[in-house]
C-alpha cells in the first residue's frame, strides 16, 4: 500500500525527508509528514482505499493523535462497527488502526486482521510502532545514540546508518517507555494438529468444505479496493485457486478480473496460465520474457528485493517484469504465496527426516514463521518497486490456523497421493483438471528464468572471503556481487545478517 518512515528522539527532519524520498516508489500518489515534539512521521501513499480522503498521516478529529501505516486492515468495517462510526473521518482502512490504538492503547493491535507496519504518536509524546504477526509488510529499524529510526525498506537509511539496521521483528510493538513487546505470534500456541490421521490421504467432505470455505473467505476479504485489482497467475495450483475464487467474486460484483502471467517463449507457466484464464474467463495478459529482458531486469530485481539468494532472485526477475506491466493496469494483485508452506508443496518436505509426521509439522511451522525473510520479502519488494500492492490470502490468520491444525499425515505423499492432494481435492471443479493435477514447479523454473540467469552470472568473479559471507555457488556469488554493488557496498556483518540465505 505505502511506505513509512518514523523517528523518535533527536529528530533531523531533513534526514527523515531524504529517507522518505528513497522509498517514494512504494507510494507514488502522495507524500505526507508531521512532527510533534521529538517524533516525526512520514508517509508515501499508494491510494487504494478512500482515494480522495485517505491521505496520511491520519489524525483524530481533535488533532492530538496521528498514524502512518503500510498495508491493509481487512476487518476495518467490523472495527468501525465495534468502536462506533461517529469516530471515523475517512473511508481508509488504516483509520481503524488509529482508533483501535486510541481506544485500547497497544492492546488495540489485537483487533487488527491484516498485513501492516505502522507508527502512532500523540501530541503529548507517546509513540508506538508495530508490525503484523507474519511480517507480511516490511519494517526495519536502526537504534543509534539519541534517535531511533524506522523505515519500510533498508534503502531508506543513510549509508552510515545501515550497519545498525535490523529487521523489526514480526508480531512486536515498540515504544520508548516499554521497549520491545510481543503482541502476537506468527503461529498461535494453541494451533496444533487436533489428532493423528488414521488413514493418511483419506478425508471426509467436512474437512474439504472447511478448507475450501476458509480459503474462499480469505480471498474475498482481500478483494476490497476502490481501484483495480488483479491476480498474478503462474499456472500452478495455488495461484489458480486464488484466481478461481477471485473470478467468482468479480462476477458477482459485475467487475472484470485481470490476470497476469509471465514466462519465456514456450514456457510451461505461460501455457498453464492460459488454460486457467480461458477456463475462468478472465481478462488475461501475457508477458513474454526474452533473454535480454531477464538479464536487464536482474540488477533491478536484486536491488528491489534487497537479497541475493538464488531461488529468490530467479523468481524475482520474472516477478519484476510482471509487476512493471501489471502496475499500469491495477493497483493491487493477489498471489498464491504461503500455500506450499501450509500444505507441504515443496519436494523436500517429502524427504527424510520429514517423512516423520512430527518432523514435517515442525518444519511447516518453522517455514511459515520464516516467510518474512524470504518469499514475502520478494513478493513485497517486486510489486512495491512499481507502486503496486501484493496481497496473500493463503496467509490469512484463519487459513494458517486451519491448515496447521490438520494432521500432518494428510500432507504426506505416498502411493496415489500427490503433494497438496488435500488442497487439490478441496477445489476440484474450480480449476481445470489438468491444472488441478499439475505437479509442483518453482516459479523461476516454470517461467524459464532459471537457465538464463544461471548463465548470465557464470562469468562473475568469486567474492573475497573478507566480506564474511558464505556463498554456496558461483551463481550465488554472482548475485551477491550485484547485491553488494546495488546496495552501496554494504559490508557490516550485522546488516548482512538480515539477508541470511536459505
Amino acid at each position: 500500500m505505502c511506505g513509512i518512515v518514523a523517528a523518535v528522539g533527536e529528530v533531523d527532519v531533513q534526514m527523515c525527508r531524504e529517507m522518505l524520498g528513497r522509498i517514494k516508489h512504494r507510494g507514488p500518489d502522495d507524500t505526507g509528514e508531521i512532527r510533534r515534539g521529538n517524533v516525526w512521521l512520514g508517509h508515501q501513499r499508494l491510494s487504494i482505499m478512500d482515494v480522495g480522503g485517505g491521505a496520511q498521516p491520519l489524525s483524530d478529529v481533535d488533532g492530538t493523535t496521528y498514524l502512518v501505516a503500510n498495508g491493509e486492515i481487512y476487518n476495518h468495517r467490523h472495527i468501525r462497527e465495534d468502536l462506533g462510526h461517529e469516530l471515523f473521518e475517512t473511508g481508509s482502512d488504516s483509520e481503524a488502526a488509529l482508533h483501535a490504538l486510541i481506544v485500547d492503547g497497544p492492546a488495540g493491535l489485537a483487533r487488527l486482521r491484516g498485513m501492516f507496519a505502522l507508527a502512532f504518536m500523540t501530541s503529548d509524546g507517546e509513540f508506538l510502532v508495530a508490525r503484523d504477526s507474519l511480517g507480511v509488510k516490511p519494517l526495519y529499524w536502526a537504534r543509534r545514540a539519541g534517535v531511533t529510526l524506522f523505515a519500510s525498506e533498508l534503502r531508506a537509511f543513510d549509508e552510515a546508518d545501515r550497519p545498525l539496521v535490523e529487521s523489526f521483528p514480526p508480531g512486536c510493538c515498540w515504544s520508548p517507555a516499554s521497549g520491545l513487546v510481543r503482541f502476537a505470534d506468527a503461529i498461535p500456541s494453541h494451533v496444533r494438529p487436533a489428532r493423528r490421521a488414521e488413514e493418511p490421504g483419506v478425508w471426509d467432505e467436512s474437512l474439504l468444505k472447511s478448507v475450501r470455505e476458509t480459503i474462499v473467505s480469505a480471498v474475498e476479504n482481500r478483494m476490497m479496493s476502490d481501484v483495480g485489482i488483479g491476480v498474478f497467475l503462474s499456472g500452478g495450483l495455488d495461484s489458480a485457486i486464488v484466481a478461481a475464487v477471485a473470478a467468482e467474486y468479480a462476477k458477482r460484483h459485475g467487475q472484470p478480473l485481470p490476470t497476469f502471467a509471465v514466462g519465456a517463449p514456450g514456457s510451461s507457466d505461460l501455457a498453464a496460465a492460459k488454460v486457467v484464464a480461458e477456463f475462468l474467463g478472465t481478462e488475461h495478459h501475457e508477458i513474454v520474457m526474452t533473454r535480454e529482458d531477464a538479464i536487464a531486469a536482474l540488477p533491478k530485481a536484486v536491488r528491489a528485493i534487497e537479497h541475493y539468494d538464488p531461488s529468490l532472485v530467479r523468481s524475482a526477475v520474472p516477478n519484476m517484469l510482471l509487476a512493471e506491466y501489471a502496475s499500469k493496469r491495477v493497483h493491487a494483485v493477489l498471489t498464491g504465496e504461503g500455500a506450499d508452506e501450509l500444505f507441504a508443496g515443496y519436494s523436500y518436505y517429502h524427504e527424510a527426516p520429514f517423512t516423520d509426521p512430527d518432523a514435517l509439522q515442525a518444519e511447516l511451522v518453522r517455514t511459515v514463521g520464516e516467510l518474512h525473510h524470504l518469499n514475502l520479502q520478494r513478493c513485497d519488494r517486486t510489486t512495491m518497486a512499481y507502486g503496486m500492492e501484493a496481497r496473500v490470502p493463503f496467509l490469512d490468520r484463519d487459513v494458517i490456523e486451519l491448515a496447521l491444525s490438520i494432521p500432518p499425515e494428510h500432507k504426506m505423499t505416498g502411493p496415489g497421493v500427490e503433494e497438496k492432494k488435500l488442497l487439490r481435492d478441496a477445489f476440484e471443479g474450480w480449476v481445470p483438471e489438468e491444472i488441478l493435477r499439475r505437479g509442483k514447479e518453482q516459479f523461476g523454473d516454470g517461467s524459464g528464468a532459471k537457465d538464463v540467469l544461471e548463465k548470465a552470472v557464470q562469468s562473475s568473479p568469486e567474492i573475497a572471503a573478507a566480506d564474511g559471507v558464505e556463498l554456496r555457488s558461483k551463481e550465488e556469488a554472482g548475485f551477491y556481487a550485484i547485491w553488494r554493488d546495488e546496495l552501496d557496498g554494504i559490508r557490516a556483518d550485522r546488516t548482512l545478517g538480515l539477508f541470511a540465505t536459505t
